[in-house]
């Protein structure tokens, strides 16, 4: 069977679906990923076929920057939803051609309209794969409704479900609508969204992260599903530039810090801040020089990368300082060292309140509050702080012990194997 999957966003958002496409590809299933061209390398050193969308998510992060620094979530939906209807459109136009001949799509937030048109038009099953929580519950409030000062009433927390999606539909609902008129021929959706179509077709809804870091609700139905992370197999090839060895070799472990894909206003005055804080820390350092440095000279205490596994390199360093971004935030568990999270906007505030309140890392430092003392006195925490060092490295042994790919394409099967004998079993009722 071919396998559709439609994955928009920023490498961090791309790559957790490129290693579900590997788990199904070993399974034996024809995998193609619809997403953005400036992935092309990636896409094809997961052994995957691309189906590439123009535009570089790049671009659209700088075009970003005021926004995301100037204003909330929903500001930002809004203040994109021009460059929203150009990138839906170019998003599915390449998922109709993309999804001919397959006989299931794959989606999370990323891909989320797209491919609910996609099952639609081409009458085949869509796998919601989320990696943050999605899916209505009493338990908690919702990721937007983070460090927001709520009652602690359960019909409450499943109010702010309703009001996030809404908040993305809304920023997203033009663009659909257009996509939908223009490339597949479709009726608008409901003016409240496809929430109600998609419950009622009762299929499984995966979540890409550790129950250990977020239990499954007590009030989830049967179709939700938490697997485990879906981190992208290691490159055997890789090894590290000889001067970051020498680097780690010549003292103690350093302290990491990049900001993934997140612009900024003043790169050149965060990266001011980050070394001093590093100096006032007593810590060595590893920058992420695309999101943290700007070209901006060093000491010898510190060190700048283009980019390195994080699987390779967060275990050698004593803690991990990043935006928390979920992908970025599941390597620094896993690593099992702490995390210090300077979150910008959208999920990155709840992951960094969900990091501290496992006791792996200091509370959040939000980037419009950074500063070189803030963050110094947070790197001191995460490294001289045993019980905090001690959690983080428990949660990191559960969940590398987690096969959350291999959790996720074993649930897949079994639906499509399910879902094959109950066809089946009509074909014959109707003979």
């Amino acid at each position: 069977m071919k396998v559709t999957i439609i994955a928009g966003g920023s490498r961090g958002d791309v790559e957790p679906y490129l290693a579900l496409g590997q788990g199904l590809a070993r399974a034996g299933y024809r995998v193609n990923v619809v997403t953005h061209e400036n992935f092309d390398e990636l896409v094809a050193a997961r052994g995957l076929d691309l189906v590439p969308v123009a535009g570089d998510t790049g671009e659209v992060a700088a075009a970003m920057a005021d926004q995301i620094e100037g204003g909330s979530f929903v500001s930002v939906m809004r203040k994109m939803a021009g460059a929203a209807e150009q990138a839906a459109v170019a998003m599915s136009q390449g998922a109709l051609g993309g999804s001919e001949g397959a006989g299931m799509v794959l989606a999370g937030l990323g891909g989320l309209f797209t491919a609910a048109a996609v099952a639609e038009k081409r009458g085949i099953p869509f796998i919601q794969a989320y990696y943050i929580p999605f899916t209505p519950t009493a338990a908690a409030p919702s990721f937007l409704a983070a460090g927001k000062p709520l009652p602690s009433a359960g019909p409450v927390n499943r109010l702010t479900y309703t009001l996030a999606r809404q908040a993305i539909w809304q920023g997203m609902r033009g663009a659909d609508a257009r996509a939908r008129r223009e490339v597949f021929g479709l009726a608008p959706s409901p003016r409240s969204g496809p929430w109600g179509s998609l419950r009622r077709r009762g299929e499984p809804v995966l979540y890409g992260y550790s129950p250990a870091v977020i239990p499954p609700p007590p009030d989830w139905g049967p179709e939700n599903h938490v697997t485990g992370y879906w981190f992208p197999e290691p490159d055997p090839a890789w090894r590290p530039p000889p001067g970051l060895a020498a680097f780690l070799e010549s003292g103690p472990p350093p302290v990491f810090v990049g900001f993934g894909s997140m612009p900024g206003r003043d790169r050149e005055g965060a990266a001011a801040k980050v070394l001093e804080a590093l100096s006032l820390a007593g810590q060595r350092g590893v920058i992420l020089e695309s999101s943290a440095m700007g070209g901006r000279g060093l000491p010898d205490s510190v060190y700048a990368i283009d980019r390195a596994p994080y699987e390779w390199l967060f275990p050698r360093m004593a803690a991990v300082v990043h935006h928390g971004g979920a992908g970025t935030t599941g390597s620094g568990l896993r690593a099992g060292v702490p995390s210090i999270v300077v979150p910008f906007f959208a999920d990155q505030p709840f992951w960094g309140m969900r990091v501290h309140a496992l006791g792996a890392g200091p509370e959040p430092l939000p980037r419009k509050q950074l500063t070189a003392v803030a963050l110094a006195g947070r790197i001191r925490q995460a490294v001289e702080d045993r019980e905090m060092r001690r959690r983080a490295a428990s949660l990191g042994e559960a969940i590398r012990r987690e096969d959350g790919v291999g959790n996720a394409v074993a649930l897949i099967r079994e639906y499509l194997h399910g879902l094959g004998e109950r066809n089946a079993g009509a074909w014959a009722s109707a003979g």
